[in-house]
């Protein structure tokens, strides 16, 4: 399969529709083949589904190292790990298989996983389980612990006050911001326990819950805690009774989604969110960068189609473009000697939204799409400029576009223009720069054919 119809899916996935999407590659294109019938719940039948459904994401391995992976945030569940974050069990153990039917079946909000009630329900649903816990040792040495859930608090006035209190004795406020929403939150750069980024949740923002919005859901996340991440239990910190008032109070704090706001409403509400972004153009640039799917070309990856991580936005990635040459994406890290730890804003600008290169030199339209970037706001352009100058420094030096020769350049657009032949460009797995280790080795072999 051409890599740049699996890339640009993965991308589709990174922003938002990847669950939905993902899951018609599966009915009808990447794997079509037709999955068996259920008869019992096996791991033969599991492993197929499996295959079918979720090792694009999962990987075949179970470790998160699918193709879409490195794409997405969160990253899709380790589940070699046996840790799962939305349970009915205590913190630190395994889930039940109820607890892990039900991800599977209702999906994860706000993430890419999707609900598959749709497509694995019965013996079908028990296989798959069965093949996902195999990958984990845990589930044959231990047994989940059920928490035992005490009688629900109604959500009365005097339970939602008692829940604004707790949230504050808690000190939820650190990661969840005083307003729930993430306002004057201290603990902004949070990430678990496989060292990768991870946001707190928005609690006014309810159907993005991916455990569930209704009170016992709420509940139990604050008596099970979210294995893996910063969220801990709250058991030996607030009573059953408090924890009950605390799902209670972030039901009350739930704002209306847009789909049910008034003109004015959604103007208001907007400009609410412009005002916060005018305020924190790091947090914008990161939304913008990720949602551009900058880093999809800005990050070269290997032959397996995964992201060569530790070149994540120090370009390297290289492209054949058929009668226009080779070009190889740009290093956009804050690294001084090959990204853009010395350019200006203005020659980023530039680039970004002209197409001219530092040097003056021009960029085709493709697969840089400046041409779009010029209809960014300068509000945006800057928010996108201030976060390129927060990564991480990367020394990868990118060479220059190879241009055809002329012959090769027209007979490459008389196939294009009079054969009406389709475009060969392709992106090529590897890293096209040239690093400190790559440098010194050079200059070994060089100071060794001297001699």
């Amino acid at each position: 399969m051409n890599r740049i119809l699996v890339r640009t899916l993965a991308a589709i996935a990174l922003l938002g529709l990847g669950g939905f999407f993902l899951r018609g590659i599966s009915s009808s294109g990447l794997n079509s083949a037709p999955l068996p019938d259920a008869s019992s719940g096996n791991l033969s039948l599991g492993k197929s589904i499996y295959d079918a459904r979720c090792s694009m994401c999962h990987g075949t391995d179970g470790k998160s190292s699918g193709i879409a992976a490195s794409f997405l945030n969160p990253r899709p569940r380790d589940l070699t790990s046996g840790q799962y974050k939305f349970r009915s069990t205590e913190s630190g153990s395994i889930p039940t298989d109820e607890d892990i039917e039900r991800t599977v079946r209702e999906g994860l909000h706000a993430t890419a996983m999707p609900d598959w009630k749709d497509f694995i329900k019965g013996d079908s649903l028990s296989a798959v389980v069965a093949y996902a816990k195999s990958f984990s040792p845990r589930f044959q040495n231990e047994q989940p612990k059920p928490v035992t859930i005490g009688s629900m608090v109604p959500a009365t006035q005097a339970s939602i006050e008692s829940g604004k209190k707790v949230f504050d004795k808690l000190q939820c406020y650190t990661c969840h911001g005083t307003d729930g929403a993430g306002k004057e939150a201290v603990a902004s750069d949070l990430i678990d326990d496989w060292g990768r980024e991870i946001a707190a949740t928005n609690l006014t923002e309810p159907w993005t819950f991916r455990g569930g919005s209704a009170p016992r859901d709420i509940y139990l996340r604050f008596r099970t805690g979210i294995d893996g991440t910063p969220m801990p239990s709250f058991v030996g910190s607030a009573s059953d009774k408090e924890m009950w008032d605390l799902a209670n109070y972030v039901v009350y704090i739930g704002r209306k989604p847009v789909w049910e706001m008034t003109a004015s409403e959604v103007a208001q509400h907007y400009a609410g969110i412009d005002a916060q972004w005018k305020a924190n153009p790091v947090a914008r640039g990161k939304y913008l960068v990720r949602s551009l799917g900058c880093g999809d070309c800005h990050t070269p990856y290997n032959e397996n189609g995964t992201q060569m991580e530790q070149f994540h936005m120090a370009g390297g990635l290289n492209w054949t473009l058929g009668p226009y040459g080779k070009t190889t994406s740009a290093n956009l890290t804050s690294d001084k000697a090959t990204g853009l730890g010395n350019y200006s804003d203005d020659e980023i600008k530039r680039a970004m939204t002209r197409g001219i290169r530092r040097d003056g030199t021009r960029m085709i339209p493709f697969p840089m799409p400046w041409t779009s970037y010029a209809n960014l706001s300068d509000d945006d352009i800057h928010a996108v400029i201030t976060y390129l100058r927060t990564l991480p420094p990367v020394y990868n030096k990118i060479p220059g576009r190879e241009p055809l020769n002329f012959f090769s350049y027209l007979w490459g657009k008389f196939k294009m223009l009079i054969l009406k032949k389709d475009f060969p460009g392709s992106a090529l797995p590897g890293n096209a720069g040239t690093t400190r280790e790559k440098s010194s080795a050079s200059l070994s072999a060089g100071k060794e054919a001297q001699q």
